[in-house]
């Protein structure tokens, strides 16, 4: 099974979206569609008009990956929608990923990246230590659920200095 890294395109919009839904739910980290995913359903708008990137993994044709690189400042960018499918997880392509979207921060002159993940999501946490960031702090995400209750997800910040 190849991998193949590429930008994203508008007919990979669909795609996106329910790989984007699939992987949190998967890890109990999806909150419901709100103002805090918007960039998924606008992906020019956001990353490739504004200095970031949006980068798409295929298996054979098939989009099992993705990750994002979003300008948020002189000099700063976030590593945003970092997603592997369940079934593909394990196979070195969200290493892959990161590797591109650091590679994209440099070309572009940021010299500091920054993300976050949710406590839910340890594959994520891993791979991001491995890379060489740390973390700075945490924060919760409160976000009303349609039956009125408050569900607090703790998120983990991290930064990595680009030398």
């Amino acid at each position: 099974m190849e991998f193949k890294l590429r930008r994203y395109t508008p007919a990979d919009q669909a795609a996106v979206e329910q790989l984007h839904v699939a992987v949190l739910k998967e890890t109990g980290a999806y909150l419901g569609r709100g103002p805090w995913d918007d960039d998924v359903y606008a992906i020019e708008e956001h990353y490739l008009n504004n200095g970031g990137e949006f980068l798409i993994g295929e298996c054979d044709g098939k989009i099992v990956a993705m990750g994002a690189l979003k300008r948020t400042g002189e000099g700063r960018a976030e590593i945003k929608r970092m997603r592997v499918l369940p079934q593909y997880q394990g196979r070195g392509y969200g290493q892959r990923l990161l590797q591109a979207l650091e590679t994209r921060a440099r070309a572009l002159g940021y010299r500091l990246l920054h993300l976050d993940t949710s406590v839910l999501q340890v594959a994520a946490q891993r791979l991001y230590l491995k890379n060489g960031f740390c973390e700075v702090g945490r924060t919760f995400y409160q976000q009303r659920q349609p039956s009125g209750e408050i569900q607090p997800l703790e998120i983990i910040l991290y930064e990595k200095p680009l030398l």
